[in-house]
């Protein structure tokens, strides 16, 4: 899909922004591989009329984290579980002295013709704790107007010591999945 030149405003109110952890370890099956969303976050995607390049930004609300799900494990997800990973997690994250995750990338323009196509390999850094490191995503349009990112986020790559327990017997994988999907809302502005 080749979308429209413009500036593209998305938000929670057009999609989501949901991470996967796994399990590792001797005593993985004590934890639970978790299903995360980040509901404050704000992207903005610039096309350009002219053909060149455009422009993806987003930011994400670190403190936004919520632990939608757990599966495995001994016992069932509850609600103290949910505080206890997000009071971890924010602390591996550094939430308190970087709020704010920030992605940003060129969007390649469309062959031929004004606008961008949403499909491919979007290649851009992604800043996590206070460091930043390239991240690959692939973009797809699932049907007309939804769009879906998924990728791999590295932890270690931004200093993050993945969470580990029972002497390291039970302890997150270092690289974490990423799945966004949006629908795509009509331009703010043309550019």
């Amino acid at each position: 899909m080749t979308t429209p030149p413009g500036r593209y405003v998305l938000g929670p109110q057009y999609g989501r922004v949901r991470v996967r952890t796994f399990r590792t370890g001797l005593a993985k099956t004590a934890g639970h591989d978790l299903l995360i969303e980040f509901t404050r976050w704000e992207g903005d995607v610039v096309i350009p009329a002219d053909n060149s390049a455009g422009q993806v930004t987003a930011a994400i609300e670190t403190a936004s984290f919520t632990a939608l799900e757990g599966t495995g494990g001994v016992m069932p997800l509850d609600d103290d579980d949910r505080r206890e990973i997000a009071k971890t997690a924010l602390g591996l994250l550094a939430a308190d002295r970087h709020p704010t995750m920030r992605f940003e990338a060129e969007l390649p323009p469309a062959d031929g013709s004004p606008g961008a196509t949403f499909t491919g390999t979007l290649k851009g850094t992604l800043t996590v704790a206070g460091a930043a490191a390239p991240v690959e995503l692939t973009v797809e349009e699932t049907s007309p107007g939804h769009v879906r990112v998924t990728g791999t986020v590295v932890q270690s790559a931004h200093g993050i010591k993945p969470y580990s327990a029972f002497l390291g017997a039970l302890k997150l994988r270092d690289a974490v999945d990423v799945e966004i999907e949006v629908d795509v809302p009509p331009p703010e502005r043309s550019i």
